[in-house]
């Protein structure tokens, strides 16, 4: 310490060599290096080093929200568990089941996703006389502690979808709304972390069809599967046309939109609803075919249309599922979690081998949604 005091030059190296040395030690230890002492707290909370620990933190991990709906002699609970990618995959039931790394929700609270370790979660109160909810959001960092103040509040009607996402241009993380109203006006408003109201987007030349499917974050851009020019409040998916089903978009840096074609290869409208996907960057297309087989195209460079890539093909047969309900994609597009035969079964498929593994968790009583993760310091002003 004396000799850092008399040669800043060797100061400063000495507090780059342990800032390098510490971005490579995983989140949760080293946030209890904070403690040593207060050179290594400065170090570890300035932004510079949480960026850098974010850019090499592993992503191996999945974070699970569980909701335990109200059985005799239990009470209705739901929660956010955290698990690495691997553990779950050789035994969800067990880490269903972990009070460790388990962190309790209010039961109004609903989590949309989760984006460089922080989640969003919205407090939405319904009012059914009307047709109306007013939404809170809130982001949380399930590792440090790190909960902020709620979004103002956005009065919406229940015809509405919702994304989360970081803009790396402002440094702030942003939800986005998608609101249809009864004509089958289109918009969507705008909210920045720390910010003091919503942004209105007019003209927003999609609605993405289903309510369960957030945005999918990719390249600082939100995307939604959606349907050309709605009318009314409502759609009949049989009635759906190639020509009107698009991939909407949304830019978080410009606060603007354009349609991303679908694959080449689809020449038919699928018989369920088809599902966007993530994972690393990558985007995916899942759906359906003739309802007897589940295909899978990847996008391999984000916004080159020319690039997607059908992936696999594999009857419901192999699976040993009747419908198509993907859920996750896990380890590079290799293994796709789908939903069995009933909501408490989930399916494992591995493309790399073709192996399918089965999982019952009705023992557990949970329902469960799976997000991407990765355990961060990252905790925005």
């Amino acid at each position: 310490m004396h000799m850092a005091a008399q040669h800043p030059t060797a100061a400063l190296l000495l507090c780059e060599v342990v800032m390098e040395i510490l971005s490579w030690v995983p989140a949760k230890p080293v946030t209890r290096l904070k403690l040593v002492c207060k050179s290594w707290n400065s170090i570890i909370s300035h932004p510079h080093f949480v960026k850098l620990h974010l850019h090499r933190s592993p992503k191996n991990a999945i974070l699970l929200s569980t909701r335990t709906p109200p059985f005799p002699n239990k009470e209705e609970k739901q929660s956010l568990v955290l698990s690495s990618v691997e553990s779950f995959i050789q035994n969800p039931s067990s880490t269903l089941d972990a009070q460790e790394n388990r962190h309790f929700l209010h039961l109004q609270d609903w989590v949309l996703d989760s984006c460089n370790g922080l989640v969003c979660v919205a407090r939405i109160l319904f009012h059914p006389i009307n047709d109306i909810c007013d939404i809170w959001f809130r982001l949380l960092n399930p590792l440090t502690g790190f909960i902020s103040e709620n979004s103002p509040c956005l009065r919406v009607n229940e015809n509405n979808v919702f994304g989360f996402g970081y803009d790396e241009s402002s440094d702030s993380y942003k939800v986005v709304t998608v609101i249809r109203d009864s004509s089958g006006s289109v918009t969507a408003q705008v909210y920045s972390s720390g910010g003091s109201s919503w942004k209105t987007i007019n003209s927003f030349p999609a609605f993405p069809f289903s309510a369960k499917e957030n945005g999918q974050f990719i390249g600082g851009t939100l995307n939604w599967l959606g349907v050309y020019n709605p009318h009314g409040d409502d759609y009949d998916w049989a009635a759906v046309t190639l020509d009107i089903l698009m991939i909407v978009s949304f830019d978080l840096k410009s606060d603007t939109h354009k349609q991303i074609l679908l694959p080449k290869g689809i020449h038919e409208i699928p018989r369920q609803e088809p599902t966007l996907g993530v994972w690393g960057n990558r985007l995916y297309l899942l759906h359906d075919y003739n309802n007897t087989h589940f295909i899978a195209w990847q996008m391999k460079e984000f916004g080159d249309e020319n690039s997607w890539t059908q992936l696999l093909k594999i009857s419901f047969h192999h699976l040993g599922v009747e419908t198509l309900f993907p859920e996750f994609i896990f380890e590079n597009g290799n293994i796709f979690m789908l939903r069995g035969r009933h909501c408490f079964e989930e399916v494992f498929y591995d493309r790399r081998d073709n192996s399918v593994k089965r999982i019952n968790n009705l023992a557990n009583n949970s329902y469960f949604i799976a997000f991407d993760y990765v355990e961060s310091l990252v905790q925005p002003c």
